[in-house]
């Protein structure tokens, strides 16, 4: 799979963000409130100085070393720059193609992140893959899906250091907003944006 152009992934991510709006209305409402509501609470209270709302995400990338720490959404809307830089590194490291990630996908990270109350960076063990490392991967482990979701930049398997891998897994089922799957023996848990399933690998 060629790598996408900057204008191609222009018109995804415009298509997306449409999507995403539409799908946290619908999908993501509890966590979205309850996230609100803790926000809100101080908010009274504190000075009216206080800084707008802004989403911001760190990322490292284990197989390359890679970071990222970015606002990726901030005055009502996402950040072009910002998701290019995310896009990187996710990339497919084996391949180095990249794609849109779902916008959900990052939003839940985000809610995720708010709920263990860090900013420490996330380790991204798989994020986006293409469908020949797809592939290659099922065809040496039961354990990857042949129409994984990482193929489509919906999923990614990550851990959070300082934090008990179980603790995250139990942080991730609690926001209800799509797959999350349990690998202790691997130390990763696997969150995606499809139905609201759970499994261990």
């Amino acid at each position: 799979m060629p790598i996408q152009t900057d204008l191609d992934l222009n018109v995804s991510n415009q298509n997306h963000e449409a999507q995403s709006r539409r799908r946290l209305l619908k999908a993501g409402l509890g966590a979205c409130a309850m996230l609100a509501l803790s926000m809100a609470a101080p908010a009274v209270s504190a000075n009216i100085n206080r800084r707008p709302f802004e989403k911001k995400i760190s990322l490292l990338n284990l197989h390359t070393g890679e970071r990222v720490h970015s606002v990726f959404w901030a005055n009502g809307r996402y950040v072009p720059d910002s998701l290019h830089s995310i896009y990187k590194v996710l990339r497919d490291h084996r391949t180095g193609d990249r794609v849109p990630i779902d916008l959900d996908l990052l939003d839940t990270l985000y809610i995720l992140q708010r709920k263990l109350q860090t900013k420490q960076e996330f380790h991204v063990i798989s994020a986006y893959r293409s469908l020949q490392t797809n592939q290659k991967l099922a065809a040496q482990s039961d354990g990857v899906a042949k129409s994984s979701l990482h193929t489509l930049g919906k999923a990614i398997d990550i851990r959070l250091p300082g934090h008990r891998l179980n603790n995250v897994h139990k942080a991730a089922l609690g926001l209800q907003m799509g797959g999350v799957g349990y690998y202790p023996g691997s130390n990763f848990v696997h969150i995606d944006t499809g139905r609201v399933r759970f499994w261990q690998g």
